[in-house]
């Protein structure tokens, strides 16, 4: 049940996710200590691109937790979530640093599972919140939120760098384990449902949130570009972030303070009104005042359901969604567009070290910080234009996809640049695609199954993992020398880049297609 109306808990909930989605992307750091964990497990390419895609894998069960977010309270969904965190990843940091002996590759595989199961219950909180408790501005919200997660990997990357860069894959198995438990506890009370206020302040608090989040962005985005020179420390770009990922509270304290000066002003108000010689004028004063907030009540009731209106076609459940070809377009659209800049973002790690990158840390953060703004773009869009002509989410996920197959074309380019650049396009449009999904799942699906539809598109990404990886995988082995099984060199990622390049096209011509099919449904939105 939803607590007490209040605008400021509505901001404090719109915090906690943000927090919770900044330490949620565990997995989105991977490329980052994945050479050396492939040293110390003595694994092939192979096998490595393998744990890459257990991670993706426990999304094949994230409907588990959508499931469980219809019947359980939002904070015991996120204790389990860290839970399963806590046991995937702080097991294989006990068998990294040899406090236990006895775990092979298979246990390393299901643990990394458990680990990318533990993500989607926190995401699956993380859109709850979101949806219910800002239902006018659910695109606005998640957005918002979600691009945080986008800037986990480089988080997790500066503290690294600034704690104990020597000893990459076991500091990153600890704080994956760790971190999100702490937040966990801290956030919990607060990642619940607050009834809708329907205050006129939401405006100014988006405006205040959006001036925040793209300072966040441009700081994530200049310290990546300086990191890579080398001019500032981890330790002060690491504090820098943590600064600004205490700068949201500012709304909610405001917000309450103004809720104090208010009630205030309402309880002098009501004494004066008490105390005045003239009963009748009294009683008609506060009559007024009631009838006055009353109206305004209905007023803006009445301008909330309007906007609600034909959010989405109808109320779809999982069962019906399956036979819709609709989901199965927009299933192969996620599949060949944000899913294989995942896979590509899983693998940075092996590809900069075939073409003799050096700065693998720097690469991920920079992957990390364009994410970010990939992911808040929509948002921005939706808030900026809304009531104006804008395009449909799949014609949005078409015009964002088309880049896509020209960054990866651009790898076969040796230089530096090229994958810089590459980084940097591929990140921004998987992120875009990544946060427009959720209103699309809303807008074409329903939002009272959701929770469980989302996830069910979602499980894609585990699908396109595997393949996508797998197959990069034998193309790396085919072209690495028999002793070591190492590749280096622009041969080893040729034929994968050509052909993720191929495939993202493909998906560009289905988005295409779901948006021709849904064009009518839109225009009458």
């Amino acid at each position: 049940m939803p607590t007490s109306s209040s605008t400021a808990l509505q901001w404090l909930s719109l915090v906690a996710i943000i927090w919770l989605q900044a330490i949620n992307g565990t997995n989105t750091n991977f490329p980052a200590y994945s050479s050396e964990l492939k040293q110390f497990l003595s694994i092939s390419q192979v096998q490595l691109n393998n744990l890459a895609f257990a991670s993706d894998a426990g999304k094949l069960f994230g409907w588990f937790s959508g499931m469980a977010s219809l019947y359980l309270p939002l904070w015991l969904v996120l204790l389990i979530g860290s839970i399963l965190g806590l046991i995937g990843y702080g097991v294989q940091y006990l068998f990294i640093t040899d406090k236990i002996s006895s775990l092979s590759y298979c246990h390393v595989f299901l643990l990394t599972v458990v680990a990318g199961n533990g993500i989607c219950w926190f995401n699956t909180v993380c859109y709850v919140v979101a949806i219910r408790n800002f239902p006018c501005n659910r695109q606005v919200a998640v957005g918002i939120t979600n691009s945080y997660q986008g800037l986990s990997a480089k988080i997790y990357t500066n503290i690294v760098e600034a704690v104990s860069p020597q000893h990459k894959a076991r500091t990153f198995l600890l704080l994956n384990a760790v971190l999100p438990a702490i937040v966990t506890i801290i956030t919990a009370p607060f990642a619940r449902e607050i009834e809708n206020t329907g205050s006129k302040q939401m405006g100014i608090g988006f405006i205040v949130m959006f001036v925040v989040t793209i300072g966040t962005g441009i700081y994530a985005v200049a310290t990546s570009l300086q990191s890579v020179s080398r001019k500032m420390s981890a330790l002060g770009i690491l504090i820098g972030i943590l600064v600004s990922l205490l700068l949201p509270l500012i709304i909610p304290v405001s917000m309450k303070i103004k809720e104090l000066a208010d009630a205030w002003k309402m309880k002098r108000e009501r004494l004066r009104v008490h105390h005045s010689t003239v009963e009748q004028n009294s009683v008609a004063a506060e009559e007024r005042i009631e009838n006055d907030e009353e109206k305004e009540g209905e007023e803006e009731e009445e301008s909330r359901e309007v906007q609600e209106s034909d959010v989405s076609r109808e109320e779809i459940g999982w069962n019906l969604m399956l036979r819709r070809i609709d989901f199965w377009l927009y299933y192969f659209v996620y599949l060949f567009g944000a899913t294989i800049g995942m896979v590509f973002l899983n693998n940075l790690g092996q590809i900069a070290e075939s073409r003799g990158f050096s700065s693998t840390n720097s690469l991920v953060s920079l992957s990390s910080s364009f994410g970010f703004f990939g992911r808040l773009m929509p948002s921005l869009v939706d808030y900026f234009y809304r009531g104006k002509h804008t395009i449909s989410r799949p014609a949005s996920i078409m015009v964002l996809m088309a880049p896509t197959p020209a960054a990866f074309f651009l790898l076969l380019h040796k230089s530096n640049l090229a994958l810089y650049a590459s980084t940097a396009i591929i990140g921004v449009c998987s992120g875009a695609i990544t946060s427009i999904a959720v209103s699309t799942t809303t807008e074409l699906f329903g939002a009272k199954g959701f929770s469980v539809n989302h996830n069910l598109v979602v499980s894609n990404i585990s699908l396109g993992s595997f393949l996508f990886g797998y197959f990069a995988g034998v193309l790396y082995r085919k072209e690495g020398h028999v002793a070591d099984g190492k590749c280096m060199g622009m041969e080893c990622y040729r034929h994968t880049f050509i052909i993720w390049g191929s495939l993202c096209f493909f998906g560009t011509f289905l988005a295409f297609i779901l948006h021709m099919r849904t064009r009518k449904f839109y225009s009458h939105r």
